[in-house]
């Protein structure tokens, strides 16, 4: 059981130490288990959203046609499930005085992104049985990698406008609407490599391919980010719903 669950949560976590080892002023490590909690919780939460699109039609449980698979990816997968996590990425961060500076973002939203697929991945992994092995390998290689750029993504945009910097225009729907865009793509193609045996081994190249696109742009994220990291000072103004952040140089007297 020990190994199984090493198994399972081991590749999040090692992700999820590249980005905090990159922060040139680390975040409280209560924090940050904090974040990855809130991140199993969002599994949980997605099903809550997931759950009402399916009874309204909106995707089916089997991808049959190539359509089917584009809504179950985006409706039954990437909508309920980057939504869920920005969800719980706000209520970590809404009130939180330790997010006061940009990379902090990323962190946080890692933090969240992976909790959600560590939890996810234990549930696939104890339902494989014997095969958990193979199961584990694969999602190691492939789901987790995923989750981790979906959230360095959302944690980029959620930093730009949480802090107004000249470049934040659009960058409180791109926090939400290019995690899920990426996701979706993402899910899609594992379904099509399902759909067809004749193209399968063309599909499958595909989303390797884009899955190094998706691991080399955020790791250039990752690295542009910390490089240029500075304190901005955060002061959460809930009354403007949590997002907005303004200099408060009283919240840190050491830096005047």
């Amino acid at each position: 059981m020990l190994m199984l669950t090493l198994a399972a949560v081991g590749p999040a976590l090692i992700l999820l130490w590249y980005v905090y080892n990159k922060d040139t002023e680390p975040e409280p490590t209560r924090l940050v288990f904090k974040a990855f909690c809130f991140g199993g919780i969002s599994a949980l939460l997605s099903t809550v959203i997931s759950g009402p699109l399916l009874n309204m039609g909106f995707y089916t449980t089997e991808p049959t046609n190539w359509v089917e698979a584009v809504k179950i990816a985006f409706f039954g997968a990437a909508i309920p499930e980057e939504t869920a996590k920005l969800l719980m990425l706000w209520l970590l961060l809404r009130n939180c005085r330790e997010f006061d500076e940009r990379y902090d973002g990323i962190v946080y939203a890692t933090a969240v992104g992976l909790g959600f697929a560590a939890f996810e991945n234990i549930i696939y992994v104890i339902s494989a049985g014997a095969g958990w092995a193979g199961v584990a390998f694969t999602r190691a290689l492939f789901a987790i990698p995923g989750h981790f750029a979906f959230a360095v993504t959302m944690g980029y945009y959620y930093s730009r406008h949480a802090f107004k910097g000249k470049d934040s225009q659009g960058a409180g729907l791109k926090m939400w609407l290019y995690p899920v865009f990426l996701h979706g793509v993402y899910d899609s193609l594992c379904f099509f490599s399902e759909l067809s045996e004749a193209l399968s081994l063309l599909i499958t190249l595909i989303l390797i391919g884009f899955c190094f696109w998706l691991f080399k742009r955020t790791r250039a994220r990752i690295l542009q980010e910390a490089a240029s990291n500075e304190y901005i000072g955060a002061s959460m103004d809930i009354r403007n719903h949590g997002y907005n952040v303004h200099h408060d140089w009283t919240d840190h007297p050491e830096d005047q």
